[in-house]
């Protein structure tokens, strides 16, 4: 089913125009280098939970997740359980207010220089820069991916053009009005995500004949799970994968850990903590943001696999054969397919909102880590200079890396890269945060070994013993001549299960071995 192509171009103006005007508002309250970087630390808490919420669920949850739900089943929404338990409650009520209190008493305005600044080391600010820079990147290509995707299925237009226009719209807003510009856009995108979601959901369940027939539907259908997935451990899609299967450990710790614990070393989420002026804003924000994710995650996830129900009921095909094998279409088919045109428009605009809003923080993010991390405090030593240009110029650099990637990968990427990049993170920051805002004994030497051995131990199981990366990306092949160096069940526990708990170990371990920070800069820290 096509949309009227000419009506949703005029909401499509419509809407940028708002986008752009609320752009504008950013630019022009932007005036010095707190406003361009953390929002002034001035940011009212609705906004603040709407755009950490926005940012938080892009269109890899909508799309992607929501197709691996397609294909894997109801599993999925323990990931719902981890995003709103640890992603709000424990993010914003233990991570959050420390956080804030000790990027302002060091004047902190990025997650790397709040690490850098705590554990007196321009090392690993700069680091911290770099490992964003380059990786990050991948997953905004994924998040353009999910966008691209939709656009191309609903409008009929060609791909790759979807995705420069994209780009170029968030482009402009994102290197003009700063962390403002993209704070104030994210509570309008945020807005628009929960009304999308909450309509598809009750337009889903009607479509089956309500919430009891429709589960009862996809219950029944366990025996129509493909033979590859049936061998995996599939076995149906309500109910959880065999225990200790290859799919149970994707389910569990790929897509459920790997999500839903790296979430709290998001650097792109965690600088938000920075931008309110107190606790109490904080606190309000959970009651806004909890419902938020609950709302996005939930209907993706269940969504996804009762698109299963609807096309066997309409054309006796599960989901994975109707998007031909791909899951990232999943969603996308289901929504062309089933719901009215209108609707169609509808979810467009709210798939447009999740995207520009991840996508503005991530560019954000990786601009402000390569010109004011990397550039400005490791290799020009703290000179200003022309740190603003500089981070505009990452802005503009790290945006077109994005756009390289999400023509060049593969399909059904999407969930595995978020996963990827969110794994990665909590294996080189989160012991290094956790003890940045926890544990006063942690020593500048400790989190230099944390954050190597993260990310290093990460990498390397991705490379070398994590079947699903190892194999395609072909290096243990061709340097060792097998796929992964090690079989059996190794293969597929997901990289965040052994590098995080190595880096914690070493984080300790070096730290008790190595000289305690002076109390003097212990105070400046905590304000104690």
């Amino acid at each position: 089913m096509a949309v009227n192509t000419p009506v949703f171009g005029v909401i499509v103006l419509l809407y940028l125009m708002v986008i752009f005007y609320l752009g504008w508002l950013g630019y022009k309250k932007t005036k010095d280098i707190d406003d361009y970087m953390i929002a002034g630390r001035k940011i009212h808490s609705y906004i603040l939970a709407l755009s950490y919420g926005a940012t938080f669920i892009s269109t890899s949850a909508i799309v992607g997740f929501g197709g691996a739900a397609g294909a894997l089943g109801m599993g999925l929404l323990w990931l719902t359980f981890m995003n709103v338990f640890v992603g709000i409650f424990v993010a914003f009520v233990l991570f959050g207010s420390r956080t804030r209190r000790i990027g302002r008493n060091l004047n902190a305005v990025t997650f790397p220089e709040l690490l850098g600044k705590r554990f007196q080391s321009r090392f690993i600010q700069g680091f911290s820069g770099i490992l964003i820079g380059l990786f990050m990147p991948l997953y905004a290509g994924i998040v353009l991916i999910g966008a691209a995707r939709f656009l191309e299925t609903a409008l009929g237009i060609n791909y790759d053009v979807a995705v420069l226009i994209f780009t170029i719209i968030i482009a402009a807003y994102v290197i003009t009005g700063g962390l403002i510009a993209v704070m104030y856009t994210d509570a309008l995108q945020g807005t628009l995500m929960f009304v999308g979601m909450g309509i598809l959901m009750v337009l889903t369940y009607s479509k089956l004949g309500g919430v009891a027939e429709a589960h009862r539907m996809l219950t029944d259908m366990a025996p129509l799970v493909p033979e590859a997935l049936a061998k995996g451990g599939h076995l149906g899609w309500t109910a959880m994968p065999a225990l200790g299967s290859p799919i149970w450990w994707t389910l569990v710790s790929t897509l459920v850990l790997g999500v839903g614990v790296g979430v709290l070393a998001q650097p792109q989420l965690a600088v938000r903590f920075m931008t309110v002026k107190d606790d109490r804003a904080l606190n309000r924000a959970i009651l806004v943001g909890g419902p938020f994710i609950f709302m996005m995650t939930g209907v993706a996830f269940t969504v996804g696999a009762l698109s299963n129900a609807y096309f066997y009921k309409t054309q006796g095909l599960i989901s994975l054969a109707v998007a031909k094998g791909n899951t990232d279409l999943i969603i996308p088919e289901y929504i062309n397919s089933s719901m009215p045109d209108v609707f169609v428009m509808l979810f467009m605009l709210t798939l447009l909102a999740a995207a520009m809003s991840t996508l503005s923080s991530q560019f954000h993010t990786m601009g402000t880590a390569i010109g004011h991390d990397f550039y400005r405090e490791y290799i020009k030593k703290g000179e200003y200079g022309k740190a603003v240009t500089v981070t505009k110029l990452g802005i503009a650099i790290t945006i077109l890396i994005s756009v390289i990637l999400a023509y060049i990968l593969p399909i059904s990427i999407i969930a595995r890269a978020t996963a990827i990049f969110f794994g990665l993170c909590a294996a080189a920051f989160l012991p290094m945060y956790s003890g940045a805002l926890f544990w006063k004994r942690m020593t500048k030497e400790g989190a230099i070994a944390s954050l190597l051995v993260g990310t290093f131990s990460s990498l390397f199981w991705l490379t070398f013993v994590h079947a699903k990366e190892a194999a395609p990306l072909g290096i243990s092949q061709a340097l060792f001549g097998k796929t992964t160096l090690l079989s059996g069940t190794c293969t597929v526990v997901d990289p965040i299960l052994v590098a995080t708990p190595l880096a914690l170990i070493v984080a300790v371990v070096v730290s008790l071995a190595t000289k305690p920070p002076s109390e003097e800069h212990l105070k400046a820290c905590y304000g104690e």
